[in-house]
């Protein structure tokens, strides 16, 4: 991967190790009321433990209105037996919200978001389980693409405020379960293509009710289905896709794919795929550079745990998390195993460093899905926030007589610089005391203050959205990155941070990642006390890359691939 020069290592080295920041108010604040946010999310719950209900849904940050603020895309689930007499508690479908920021002249700043799905024409009524967002065909326009326990589906952007239903021409299509995509350009062409994570194979038909350690009726694991084969779409341009999942060797492996994100992890300048699968290997798909991936994650270290066990990997990330300018790997599982962290080496190799970085023990109790590194408190070290909510009912729950004993409270890491994390949790503020069901998390800037605000999506609940009310008491430099027809965000660049007499910030241009949703592309730079200028050195996908310098800080700049210094292979 990127080599670090020996100074810049022992600048590193020498560094203080943060504590977190004084908290004397909450991190964040539950502000899903005040902010006009109404959506409940509907699993299809009849008494039948369909494993189905137990997986959705995901959510989505996204600027479908090209307006300059983060609008909300939110999945939702729908009855697994069409032919229920019940009525559902809710009306179905997907929804789709407008935020309608506003900032006043003393930079106060309201959000308010409207419930636009009629007037979309988006009609996503099936069991809906994730979201991938990208402008796949280069209009300058954000699409969606829907993945479903069915029938998936591609949502084109018309640029006027609607959608259009593209599935069938685009030949995106797939029946599978469908839970993760994410959208790649992994042959170099500058069309994003797209890469499906398919779970298992359960219908109706098949519906299998496994008891309970406690005696009683309960949900099935993976194990007791047949894992479904992923699915790899090549984009050709004027709207259409080619299913090469046979000839780019992705169909050699089979796994129930829950997570998926892409990035350069062993740093030839191409995008790799790695993929979370539910109590099978993970898959580290390396790019072959001529149409073609090679599954190295056993070799990698990145395939099973420190045991060489595999775990039930649901959500997944990767970015610097030791800010040695290699990508590392986090993902969430169930209870009883540990969260994993891998740490990269620099080569593509990757060590499980989970209980030495302080998150094995810690997250022992949970079952996670939904998770990101970001800097919440923006000094500059990339922390963790992870959403839980079991799928196995919990003892406890069940002697209560809950009605859905599966909520779990979610979690928060500061990072101390030193490679370990410290869990704040019970000081991040009253959401993270709430006991949810969560399931999808999405990540960015809500109100363009210059820190990161999450969305969480909760299993048959509320979605929430907390307000970060910390990031922004420090300095902070926000970059949106387009290619030179100043439409398209470039997804896969890496933006590295350069300081005088700091250690560089490595960041990536990326939106799927988490569980089954995708977050806002923009990069955000915590730069903690310091108000001065600061450098970018952009790298994209192929190798090339080019400088800005003396960029002020607090603000967000948006820079046009081919506009800066030096740009060379």
């Amino acid at each position: 991967m990127r080599s670090v020069p020996l100074m810049m290592c022992l600048l590193m080295t020498l560094s203080p190790t943060p504590a977190p920041a004084q908290i004397n108010e909450p991190i964040f604040v539950d502000r899903t009321r005040d902010f006009g946010l109404d959506f409940t999310h509907f699993n299809g719950m009849v008494g039948q433990y369909y494993i189905s209900e137990t997986l959705g849904s995901g959510c989505a940050f996204l600027d479908y209105d090209n307006d300059g603020d983060l609008d909300i895309y939110l999945v939702q689930g729908n009855w697994l037996d069409k032919t229920t007499k019940k009525s559902p508690p809710l009306p179905l479908g997907d929804r789709l919200f407008r935020n309608d920021l506003t900032i006043a002249k003393d930079g106060s700043r309201s959000v308010h978001f409207v419930d636009v799905t009629a007037s979309s024409g988006i009609v996503a009524q099936g069991n809906g389980m994730g979201v991938a967002v990208a402008d796949y065909d280069n209009d300058g326009w954000l699409d969606l693409y829907i993945t479903n326990l069915g029938a998936n589906q591609l949502w084109r952007n018309n640029a006027n405020g609607t959608f259009s239903d593209v599935t069938a021409a685009s030949g995106t299509d797939d029946k599978r379960w469908g839970v993760s995509a994410v959208f790649l350009d992994f042959d170099g062409d500058r069309l994003l293509d797209l890469y499906v994570a398919n779970y298992i194979d359960f219908n109706l038909a098949n519906h299998k009710i496994c008891p309970t350690k406690y005696g009683t009726d309960g949900y099935c694991g993976p194990s007791a289905y047949a894992d479904a084969p992923d699915r790899l779409f090549r984009n050709l341009g004027g709207g259409r896709f080619e299913d090469v999942t046979f000839s780019s060797g992705i169909d050699k492996a089979l796994g129930s794919g829950l997570g998926v994100i892409a990035a350069d992890f062993d740093g030839d300048s191409w995008l790799d795929i790695y993929v979370a699968n539910d109590a099978d290997h993970n898959f580290l798909w390396l790019n072959q550079k001529d149409g073609t991936f090679r599954n190295d994650a056993l070799m990698a270290g990145c395939a099973v745990n420190a045991d060489g066990a595999p775990e039930a990997s649901m959500g997944v990330d990767a970015e610097d998390f030791d800010g040695d300018g290699d990508i590392d790997l986090f993902m969430t599982h169930l209870a009883g195993e540990t969260h994993t962290l891998y740490l990269n080496d620099g080569t593509g190799l990757f060590e499980d460093k989970s209980q030495q970085a302080g998150v094995g023990m810690a997250t022992k109790p949970a079952t996670g899905f939904g998770t990101a590194w970001f800097d919440y408190d923006n000094d500059g070290w990339l922390d963790l926030l992870i959403a839980n909510g079991s799928v196995f009912a919990i003892e406890a729950l069940l002697r209560a007589k809950d009605p859905y004993p599966l909520h779990q409270p979610n979690q928060l890491f500061h990072n101390r610089g030193d490679g370990t994390l410290q869990e704040v949790s019970q000081q991040a503020g009253p959401a993270f005391k709430l006991s949810e069901v969560s399931r999808g998390a999405a990540f960015g800037d809500i109100d363009n203050d210059g820190d990161t605000d999450v969305l969480i999506h909760n299993n048959h609940g509320l979605a929430r959205i907390l307000e970060n009310k910390l990031g922004n008491k420090q300095h902070w430099l926000g970059i949106r990155l387009l290619g030179p027809d100043k439409k398209q965000d470039l997804v896969g660049a890496t933006v590295q941070l350069l300081r005088d007499g700091q250690a560089p910030l490595y960041r990536r241009v990326k939106r799927g990642a988490s569980f089954a949703s995708s977050n806002d592309a923009r990069v955000l730079f915590g730069l903690g006390s310091s108000s001065a200028p600061v450098s970018l050195k952009i790298t994209y996908p192929g190798g090339i890359s080019e400088t800005w310098s003396d960029l002020k800080p607090d603000r967000y700049l948006t820079l046009v691939q081919g506009t800066g210094k030096g740009a060379n292979q």
